[in-house]
């Protein structure tokens, strides 16, 4: 199961998963993410991480599931003294809560198949970057969910990926927060980020990848 599947990254992963795995996509149901689903022959599956208290009739019928990506998330550009309650509210909300409301109702499918769940976090979940406050602390808050799942549910393998800056369209939307020009080639590719995600989820079954950290290359292409 991917969240966030419709595009960008979560269309790179269902792309890089398609042929190995059966893939449920998750979210709120759109054009774009059944577009995905008819592409690569998968399910669509309507989940609203805003919504925690529907997750449970929703995932019901799932009773294994060999991996849990949460790529699903939100970010508001903003200094601390420009932000407002209502954005971290909506941040935490779906970067934190949805994932934790999500992972909770699926821990028997999980641990059934001792499954792998996937954190698609961020450099933001390491160190705090100007000018994202509401989705840094949603990813500092992710990351520690993370290592307490791990810690306490042995039989699953958890892994943070926490890439650098992607080229995706959340990108775009805060380099112009920033006032610069968008450059796609200075960030890493969706399709990148991806196929490392994917290497930790492939890894053999006597390796537990706790986290990957990427970061683009600076040298020329």
């Amino acid at each position: 199961m991917i969240t966030g599947a419709s595009g960008g990254l979560g269309s790179a992963l269902a792309d890089a998963l398609a042929p190995t795995h059966t893939l449920f996509l998750a979210g709120r149901p759109s054009p774009r993410l059944d577009a995905v689903a008819e592409r690569l022959g998968a399910t669509t599956w309507p989940v609203d991480l805003a919504d925690p208290d529907s997750m449970a009739a929703v995932v019901e019928p799932i009773v294994e599931l060999d991996v849990l990506i949460h790529n699903a998330g939100v970010a508001y550009p903003g200094r601390v003294a420009e932000s407002h309650v209502d954005e971290w509210r909506s941040t935490m909300a779906v970067n934190v809560v949805g994932a934790v409301a999500l992972t909770l109702e699926l821990l028997p499918a999980l641990r059934a198949a001792r499954g792998h769940v996937v954190f698609i976090n961020s450099g933001a979940g390491i160190n705090a970057s100007p000018g994202l406050a509401s989705y840094t602390a949603s990813k500092f808050a992710l990351r520690g969910f993370a290592d307490s799942l791990r810690a306490d549910e042995p039989t699953l393998r958890v892994t943070s990926v926490h890439p650098g800056r992607i080229a995706t369209a959340m990108q775009e939307d805060l380099v112009a927060y920033e006032g610069r020009p968008y450059e796609p080639d200075r960030f890493l590719s969706p399709q990148t980020v991806a196929r490392l995600t994917v290497d930790a989820i492939n890894a053999p079954a006597d390796a537990h990848v706790h986290e990957v950290i990427i970061r683009p290359n600076p040298a020329p292409r």
